[in-house]
């Protein structure tokens, strides 16, 4: 008798489904596609060369070590790497707090592993990162979401659900916000911090594009924050990492390489213990060589120079799209301006759903990915997120005419049935 397949899958998997933007990604690897639509770095920035022969380098001299299995927690020296570089932007930490992971991705699904049983709440930004989305809905959770403007969530309506009750944990992306590009302000920070200790409540802080700043000035992640707040109440631990509220998530895919899938995770160590036990069970550990490669390139402080590169293209890159679109969008379209990061939030008016905007821009061959796919509740019918790391100047100049041409005859479209 043959089986059944569709009997025997988990109940979770009824609340699964595919990425919308890894289904677009496959339309737009076609070239003579103009995409806006993928977190892609610009792959001419890859650092092939140090890549090249740090790869030659470790198989003569650490071959074996590099080739065999390892610790879950990951390589020493990248662990102790990541501990002075998230040191000079004032997160302390020891290798105890420090789990490699195959891409920030994982950590997500880690954490979702970890923390969330079925019907448990979740309170996250509106919009919010679709992929953490996608990693939370597996275990079934319930989800409050909070609004946002130009200076990130709404805390005050955060404020407003914590008097309902505590979710069990607050997801966040404070800077260059994916999708929205906005950064959470100082103010909105320290109270956001204030607020999840008084309700006893984890942050999870994300943040994949922190050092891709090309305006204004840096600010203090949640978890310096966080051990601020702590340090007037109690004294830290024998290694100086308070045992806070918050877990920092990021990440070398947008720094190094995507392809690489190196990220980690900064937790209290009895935290990190246990989501190295969720992590043994699902791959034993992060791929050995993928690690020696990265801590061979970066050891040298050949990063420092690399992101100070990446800046400057990727600010030029935005600023050729912001000038675009003020040039070709029709009145009445609204964006963000990110101070940093890769990408860019468009709101259209309520009488275009950009879903069906998309099939028109297709037929431009131009693509980008519709707003609904980064609300949990499938709100956001006439937004659209757009990237702007990945395509040329001329590339995206050419790509925001098509775009605005699109928005233009749909607006039209809809005042003739008006």
């Amino acid at each position: 008798m043959t089986t059944r397949w569709g009997e025997r899958y988990a109940q979770r998997t009824e609340r699964m489904g595919s990425s919308v933007i890894r289904e677009l990604l496959k339309f737009a690897q076609k070239p003579e596609v103009i995409s806006f639509a993928g977190g892609l770095p610009a792959p001419e920035l890859f650092p092939v060369k140090e890549l090249e022969e740090a790869c030659c380098k470790i198989l003569q001299e650490k071959g074996p070590q590099a080739l065999q299995y390892s610790t879950t927690e990951g390589y020493l020296p990248l662990r102790q790497f990541i501990v002075e570089k998230m040191g000079r932007y004032g997160i302390k930490a020891t290798v105890d707090n420090v789990l490699i992971t195959h891409g920030s991705q994982q950590a997500l699904d880690l954490i979702g592993k970890v923390f969330i049983d079925p019907g448990d709440t979740i309170l996250l930004e509106a919009p919010s990162y679709v992929g953490g989305i996608q990693a939370f809905t597996a275990y079934q959770p319930c989800y409050i979401t909070v609004p946002m403007d130009d200076e990130g969530m709404r805390v005050d309506l955060v404020e407003e659900e914590l008097e309902k009750g505590c979710p069990k944990f607050i997801y966040v992306l404070p800077n260059f916000q994916n999708p929205a590009g906005v950064t959470l302000s100082l103010e909105r920070r320290e109270r956001l911090v204030v607020l999840a200790n008084e309700c006893g409540v984890p942050l999870i802080e994300d943040d994949p594009y922190g050092e891709l700043r090309y305006e204004g000035d840096h600010l203090p992640p949640l978890v310096v924050l966080d051990e601020r707040h702590l340090s007037k109440r109690s004294k830290a631990n024998a290694e100086g990492f308070f045992e806070g509220n918050v877990i920092y998530i990021s990440t070398f895919s947008k720094t190094l390489a995507p392809g690489l899938r190196l990220g980690w995770v900064v937790a209290p160590a009895e935290v990190v213990s246990r989501l190295v036990q969720a992590k043994q069970g699902a791959d034993l550990h992060t791929c050995t060589f993928a690690q020696v490669l990265a801590y061979e390139v970066v050891r040298t402080g050949f990063l420092d120079g690399h992101v100070r590169e990446i800046r400057k293209v990727y600010r030029e890159r935005r600023d050729v799209m912001l000038k675009a679109m003020e040039e070709h969008f029709p009145e009445g379209v609204r964006w963000t301006h990110p101070q940093g990061g890769l990408f860019l939030w468009v709101t259209v008016p309520e009488e275009i759903d950009t879903a069906e905007l998309l099939k028109d821009a297709v037929e431009e061959k131009v693509v980008f990915v519709p707003g609904f796919a980064f609300f949990a509740d499938g709100r956001g019918h006439n937004t659209m997120r757009l990237n702007f790391s990945y395509a040329t100047p001329e590339v995206i100049e050419e790509g925001i005419r098509r775009l605005g041409k699109v928005i233009e005859k749909r607006l039209e479209k809809a005042k003739a049935v008006a």
